[in-house]
């Protein structure tokens, strides 16, 4: 005589144990992308979904275009910049002293000075 459930081993709630039984995919497509390295993926979509022009590749990381002979180039890293930088980009050294008069004064303000 067993002693178990019949359900031992699985969720409440999780999906049947072969979906193939129970449901059929949706349409789809097959969709070629190529990359600078020269590797080449396939992206499965829907068959009534758009597909980018672009697709990350699995590989390398690098961008991955539809075009197999030209596809696009490799994608520059930006260094990382402190937020001192990206402050530097938007204001000059004549534009900082300003803020900076300008917060003095509404400290000393407050001080009463």
């Amino acid at each position: 005589m067993s002693s178990g459930s019949a359900i031992r081993g699985s969720r409440v709630g999780s999906s049947p144990m072969r979906p193939d039984e129970r449901s059929e995919p949706a349409p789809r497509r097959e969709v070629s992308y190529f990359c600078a390295a020269g590797h080449s993926s396939q992206i499965w979509f829907a068959l009534d979904a758009a597909a980018p022009d672009t697709w990350d590749c699995p590989r390398c990381g690098q961008p991955a275009g539809l075009d197999g002979q030209n596809p696009p180039g490799r994608s520059r890293a930006e260094p990382y910049k402190s937020h001192l930088a990206y402050v530097k980009e938007r204001r000059s050294e004549e534009d900082g002293a300003k803020i900076l008069a300008e917060a003095l004064e509404k400290l000393r303000q407050r001080r009463g000075r």
